[in-house]
């Protein structure tokens, strides 16, 4: 299993991994153990990949196994949901640090193939794609949906981020999270 960040040659591969895991394509088995509900398309994950740096995947061969999308706030503005999330970093502090779009940024969605779900493949994914963006940001800013409990425990658990806050929008119900990129 090799951890890099992705390029170009890499999206195919990711988007046949993304397509088993979003909301809209997942099959119905397999929502209670997590999904991603944002869709993506072959130019927005280049854009990703050429201008955020912010494609971590997995790979064994050609297969990428898992993936996690990092990126600025500026890249995920577009979405009506970040650009919600946007709006309130202000009214966030985290250990000290009031959130804003230049020392923060929006970590996932992730995905990772069931076969390697339970393996070291989360941690080592997470914390390869935490070291290349504390580089650039203080602090990781992710979200899970309140029905998506296993996310949530996977975040909470075994990779211990903190629970920022609870929202609500598009009548769902969310725990925004986060953690320091690095420790001062």
């Amino acid at each position: 299993m090799i951890y890099k960040i992705a390029d170009l040659n890499d999206i195919d591969a990711t988007l046949k991994l993304h397509a088993k895991y979003q909301i809209d394509t997942i099959k119905e088995d397999d929502k209670k153990d997590g999904f991603v509900t944002t869709p993506f398309t072959k130019d927005e994950l280049a854009t990703l990949i050429e201008q955020e740096k912010g494609l971590f995947i997995a790979k064994d061969g050609d297969e990428v196994l898992a993936y996690v999308m990092s990126a600025s706030w500026q890249f995920w503005s577009k979405w009506a949901m970040f650009a919600f999330m946007i709006e309130d970093l202000p009214n966030i502090t985290y250990k000290g640090i009031q959130l804003s779009v230049d020392n923060s940024y929006q970590y996932g969605p992730i995905a990772i193939d069931k076969r390697v779900r339970g393996t070291e493949v989360l941690p080592n994914i997470f914390n390869f794609a935490l070291q290349e963006m504390a580089k650039r940001y203080d602090v990781l800013v992710t979200f899970v949906n309140k029905k998506n409990p296993r996310s949530f425990a996977a975040h909470r658990r075994k990779l211990g981020l903190d629970i920022l806050k609870e929202f609500e929008y598009n009548g769902n119900n969310y725990w925004e999270m986060g953690c320091l990129t690095k420790y001062k």
